[in-house]
Formats: C-alpha cells, sequence, structure tokens
C-alpha cells in the first residue's frame, strides 16, 4: 500500500476518537496537497467538469500560470492519492479517486456525535 493509501485508510471519523500522532501525520499530507488554493480549485474544477474528468488542456485558462506549472499541481495532488490520471495521446486526463474523496468524507463526519 502507498502512503497516500495508507493516510486515507487509517483514520475513524474526527469527531469519534482522537487521532494518533501517526495518523495526524499521515493525514496532514492530504490535507497539505488540497490546502493550497490552486489545488483546491483544480480538485473542484475536474469534480464539477463532464464526466468528473479533466485534462490539462480543459485547466490551463481558469490560471494565469504556465501548464507546466499547473501540471505540477496536478502531479501533487496524483501523489497525495486525490487524483488519478490517464495519459491519452499526449494529453493526461485527471479524474478524483471516489476511496480518496470517500476517505476524507469519512475523516470529516460528525455522525452521531452531539452538540455540546
Amino acid at each position: 500500500m502507498i502512503q497516500s493509501d495508507r493516510a486515507l485508510a487509517c483514520c475513524a471519523p474526527l469527531a469519534r476518537e482522537p487521532m494518533t500522532a501517526d495518523q495526524a501525520e499521515q493525514v496532514s499530507g492530504l490535507l497539505k496537497a488540497i490546502a493550497d488554493p490552486v489545488r483546491l480549485r483544480l480538485m473542484s474544477m475536474i469534480l464539477s467538469h463532464q464526466g468528473g474528468e479533466a485534462c490539462v488542456c480543459d485547466l490551463n485558462d481558469a490560471f494565469d500560470l504556465s501548464q507546466p506549472t499547473i501540471s505540477h499541481h496536478l502531479k501533487v495532488l496524483h501523489q497525495a492519492g486525490l487524483l488519478d490520471r490517464e495519459k491519452r495521446g499526449t494529453w493526461v486526463y485527471y479524474k478524483a479517486k471516489p476511496e480518496a474523496l470517500s476517505a476524507m468524507n469519512t475523516l470529516f463526519a460528525t455522525a452521531g456525535r452531539q452538540p455540546s
């Protein structure tokens, strides 16, 4: 299991029990990956794009950044385990990993938690 998959699989909802230091270290990499405003926007754009996937060529015009810079941000999201990628010809297409989104949702779930 790669590091990003371990981070996604490690944790119960935050509201259920306190995280261990090791769990917090693993999950912080995922949170750092999406904490960057460009990467957060890229995730949103990919998720909301038709079919839930987008090519770098679909994303470039939304930013005042070079294509290599956009590709770098996408690579960070991929390495964190948040995106899958598939090369088609000269372009790379990105799609959010459903298991990553589910794990992030679980992490922040508050079901069963009574307000104070």
